[in-house]
């Protein structure tokens, strides 16, 4: 029996499976990074045990480190959560061999599956169908697309579309770097890339009694740089004929390798409805609330169940009903790349409504830093219907307040209502097919009325201090007065907003022609066009949050005049966030001539890899970055000129 478990990773799948033991009587250990001492995980934890240095490799990858840890906090058992050593079968054979019981499956196992090379093999000898793959090194024209995927992990990490033969030694190259960097494992393979195919999974639960359950299905089609955003339970329009063949492939692919415990089989669906398989993972999948919502079940406590040698509940799993969706919420900018965001988060609230669960590994006053993916939390939504599913979690993601660095909400909440994903027509691209449906500006209109009520919040504060109290008739100033403006910039899209406003005896009256109902250092009523609305306001230094009934904003306010020092020369390479320059384009030294878009310096924030481009042909005319070397956001990393311009001194 267990009785104590260390969690042998961190943030929201941490606190999740504390949860879990919660409810079953199970002690609960951490381990934390130095930057992690402080991190939500820790403060649920019964035990926490440090794990020194901040960079993955120093911590989480350390295998010693984190049955040491075991050991000397008296666990008896350990459970390797998604990530870091989850699919490291070293990991799982030191945790037994150290006399402790792991949660996960059998050691043979995940070797079998570990490389996803090995494991086709392995699944092609089992007949299960699967993509012919392609030697990188004799690939031709006729092979492009290419896939390139990291053997040994996931989540998107060492993996790259290769669509001209030109580039795939230098992309090559570069998903060795990722996949190094996230797993420890360089070796990458290739396989042909399906156009507009969808992403369909079955989770699998198996004893070691000869158990094997297929729960269902999983969508997972909506993905970015090959990792998952938006996914549900069951995956939409499957016939009963391949929900069954894939099904059957995923059981007799977990018996063909003897598992016991969760996994996951991925397929491919080709636009014509083939299944072809992907990988096996040997370990909790992020998306499992889902299957957990349809099914009525707790995973983790199956996990733990299984570990603790008892055979499943049934012969077959309980009958699934309604349909659930997950959004995973990160601190990113997707009108920018899926740019990682770093920062204080300084409120995180969704709403507590029936049907919908929230995981999480941060509350308010948390700081999301460098070192670690950016997920800040999952929402599901579970309802009889897909319909109402979707509607349920795009309301609550609209109604969330999230103040703090930039994140994905607002595409989240697009994805969920843009026509295709109602009608369940879903591929991979689907963010490639519309970018500018999902990543477009808020509305000029809806932006400045939020800004105006920032302002007018501001001059409360300033009239009546900070409180929470609401200024109405009589509380301003009764003499005649030039128009007050207040300049805010609208994050992150940066358009700028004049606020002006006059101060009369019933209260501020904008130049604008709205009627301020009331106004507070919190909250601001505004009529206009005959409807009356709300704008909720946080102030935390120079931003201000406005939480509205149909959407969110964030604005900087603004000095009333411009510092010249502020001002950047032009052809200025600045650092998108903090991390670490990894590399610099061979030969590159200041004088060097560089055509536009070519890339120049890679930087490595958030375990994820991003280039930084030239902006146009030119010549480089100063490099301050080098391998190695921690910048933080904003950091000038080299400046290229236009070919035309003199080089300055």
């Amino acid at each position: 029996m267990i009785s104590t478990l260390l969690v042998a990773n961190r943030g929201e799948i941490a606190c999740r499976i504390f949860r879990t033991c919660r409810a079953l009587g199970i002690a609960t250990v951490a381990v934390y990074s130095d930057a992690d001492a402080d991190a939500l995980h820790v403060r649920e934890a019964d035990t926490a045990v440090r794990l020194p240095g901040a960079a993955p490799a120093d911590t989480y990858l350390r295998g010693d480190l984190v049955v040491r840890a075991a050991l000397a906090a008296g666990a008896d058992a350990v459970h390797p959560g998604y990530g870091f050593l989850s699919e490291n079968a070293g990991f799982a054979r030191a945790v037994q061999d150290a006399g402790l019981v792991w949660v996960g499956p059998p050691v043979k196992a995940i070797e079998l599956m570990a490389s996803k090379t090995r494991a086709k093999e392995l699944m092609a000898a089992a007949g299960v169908p699967l993509l012919a793959p392609v030697d990188p090194e004799r690939a031709t024209a006729d092979d492009l697309p290419l896939l390139l995927k990291a053997a040994a992990g996931g989540g998107g990490r060492g993996m790259r579309i290769v669509r001209e033969l030109a580039e795939l030694p230098a992309e090559l190259t570069a998903a060795t770097a990722e996949a190094t960097a996230a797993f420890g494992d360089g070796e990458v393979f290739a396989e042909p890339y399906v156009e507009r195919g969808r992403h369909v999974e079955v989770q699998v639960m198996a004893d070691g009694h000869g158990g094997v359950w297929a729960l269902g299905t999983r969508d997972c089609s909506l993905q970015r740089r090959h990792q998952k955003v938006v996914e549900e339970a069951p995956a939409p329009g499957l016939d009963d004929t391949l929900r069954t063949r894939l099904h059957d492939a995923a059981v007799a692919a977990a018996r063909a390798v003897g598992y016991r415990g969760a996994g996951t089989v991925e397929f491919l669906l080709t636009a014509d409805g083939r299944p072809y398989f992907l990988e096996m993972n040997t370990r909790l999948q992020v998306e499992h609330p889902v299957t957990e919502a349809v099914f009525g079940l707790d995973l983790v406590a199956l996990q733990l169940r299984i570990a603790e040698g008892a055979p499943l509940p049934a012969t077959a799993p309980p009958a699934p009903h309604g349909h659930a969706v997950e959004a995973r919420l990160y601190a990113e900018d997707p009108a920018r790349d899926w740019q990682p965001q770093t920062g204080a988060l300084h409120t995180l609230h969704v709403p507590g409504e029936p049907g919908l669960r929230l995981d999480t590994g941060y509350t308010g006053g948390d700081t999301i830093g460098v070192h670690y993916d950016p997920l800040i939390a999952k929402v599901v939504a579970h309802a009889p219907t897909r319909t109402e599913a979707v509607r349920l979690l795009a309301r609550a993601l609209e109604r969330a307040r999230i103040h703090g660095p930039v994140t994905n909400r607002e595409l989240l909440v697009r994805s969920l209502r843009h026509p295709d994903f109602l009608a369940a027509r879903l591929d991979t691209g689907f963010y490639d097919h519309h970018p500018d449906a999902l990543t477009r500006a808020p509305d000029e209109a809806e932006s400045r009325l939020a800004a105006l009520a920032a302002a007018l919040a501001d001059a409360a504060a300033r009239q009546h201090g900070p409180g929470p109290g609401t200024v109405r008739l009589g509380a301003w100033r009764n003499i005649s007065s030039q128009p007050r403006t207040k300049r805010y910039r609208a994050e992150p899209d940066g358009t700028e907003h004049e606020a002006a406003y006059r101060t009369t005896r019933t209260g501020p009256v904008p130049e604008t022609g709205e009627r301020v109902v009331a106004a507070g250092p919190g909250r601001v009523t505004l009529e206009t066009g005959g409807v009356t609305r709300h704008f909720d306001i946080a102030v935390h230094g120079d931003k201000a949050y406005v939480d509205t009934a149909t959407g969110s904003y964030t604005f900087t306010a603004l000095p009333r005049f411009t510092d010249p020092a502020d001002r950047t020369e032009p052809g200025s390479l600045l650092a998108p966030m903090p991390g670490t320059v990894v590399r610099v384009a061979d030969g590159l030294t200041a004088g060097t001539a560089v055509t536009a878009g070519q890339p120049l310096i890679w930087l490595e924030a958030m375990k994820m890899e991003h280039r930084i481009l030239a902006p146009a042909s030119g010549t480089l005319t100063a490099l301050h970055a080098a391998p190695g070397l921690q910048v933080e956001v904003g950091a000038l990393l080299a400046v290229v000129q236009d070919v035309q311009e003199e080089p300055k001194p």
